[in-house]
């Protein structure tokens, strides 16, 4: 693709279809407004696939996993291990993503783009790997300028792909050991907050722990000096390739008119990149859930985003936002198949 190739406009969805959803939602047998959110989701979906009818048959779920060198900061409670473990988990059909893409009947594919051992040849495992992990952002940039580009690109091929099977909805889940220290690098440096404010205990830091993971990051930004409205330089710096995939998957999203449901705090922090590289890519995001990470409120503050749900979750994966689509099928057959007071032969408001 071409040099900076994130800044071609974000398809628009369409303004018609809204405005038609919202005329039947105010005729269909309820008082106005009294399905709340899964009204607004219905709309939104009607503008987004340009349908009177919304539908969520055909869910893509993506899974990014990738090593990064920060882990040598020990910044988590688990082994790096665990990464390319957790890969041969998916592999195997073990993890809780996989109970949820089969629950749902969505399509689940996981996406190797760094881990630090290759674990060679897996069913349902595509290898993307680029470089084994990042480096230590501590000490030096996590990436390349050439590694960032392939991030960016797998997770560009991934919707191009997701696409042409027409896919109704696009869920980016992510594993890497570490990535929630390099998730709140990336949002302390855009949005200009410290490390104490947005670190939090990933998967399962005790309070000194978290204490020295908020070191680990404020020195790092102090190092890099990363200004907060060049990103790709942040992603470069202090990013991991999982989260740079994502990145160019929810950008790719936007472009080709895909919706999206963001997953949690590390799916959020690249949803708030993407909108920072193109800020027509939001319109295409729905928000699964909220984080029990601290740092999540933070960014769905930035984003302007409503989660849909509060669970209280942490796992990555997609799962969160997998939790969540139930809810978007709901609101589609709720517009779709209700019918209207003139219908129902009911007396509407006075």
């Amino acid at each position: 693709m071409n040099a900076e190739w994130w800044l071609s406009p974000a398809a628009v969805p369409s303004a018609t279809r809204m405005q038609a959803a919202r005329l039947r939602q105010g005729q269909l047998t309820k008082p106005p407004g009294s399905l709340g959110e899964l009204e607004t989701i219905a709309i939104c979906l009607s503008g987004m696939q340009n349908s009177d009818r919304p539908g969520i048959d055909h869910v893509q779920i993506s899974v990014f996993a990738a090593d990064h060198g920060i882990a040598a900061e020990r910044v988590s409670a688990f082994p790096q291990s665990v990464t390319v473990e957790m890969v041969r988990n998916f592999a195997r059909g073990g993890a809780a993503i996989n109970v949820l893409a089969q629950m749902l009947e969505a399509t689940l594919e996981v996406i190797n783009v760094g881990t630090a051992v290759d674990p060679g040849p897996l069913p349902g495992v595509i290898d993307c790997r680029i470089a084994p992990g990042t480096a230590n952002f501590r000490r030096s940039p996590a990436m390349t300028p050439t590694e960032l580009e392939r991030a960016l690109q797998c997770g560009v091929e991934v919707v191009e792909r997701a696409s042409q099977n027409d896919v109704d909805l696009f869920i980016g889940g992510e594993m890497g050991i570490a990535n929630t220290t390099s998730a709140s690098a990336i949002a302390c440096a855009l949005l200009g907050l410290s490390a104490s404010t947005m670190a939090g205990p990933g998967t399962g830091l005790d309070n000194a722990g978290v204490q020295h993971k908020v070191v680990v990051i404020n020195e790092t930004l102090a190092r890099h000096r990363l200004a907060p409205d060049d990103v790709p330089c942040v992603l470069r710096h202090v990013g991991g390739f999982e989260i740079a995939a994502l990145v160019g998957a929810y950008l790719r999203c936007a472009q080709l008119g895909v919706p999206v449901l963001v997953d949690g705090y590390i799916s959020a922090v690249a949803a708030l990149c993407a909108q920072r590289m193109n800020a027509g890519a939001s319109a295409w995001f729905f928000y699964g859930h909220h984080s029990a990470e601290p740092g999540h409120r933070f960014v769905m503050e930035a984003l302007g985003a409503r989660p849909l749900l509060h669970l209280g979750m942490r796992l990555g994966e997609g799962s969160g936002a997998s939790a969540a689509v139930p809810l978007l099928r709901m609101a589609c057959l709720l517009h779709n198949q209700m019918a209207t007071f003139d219908e129902a032969g009911v007396s509407g408001a006075l």
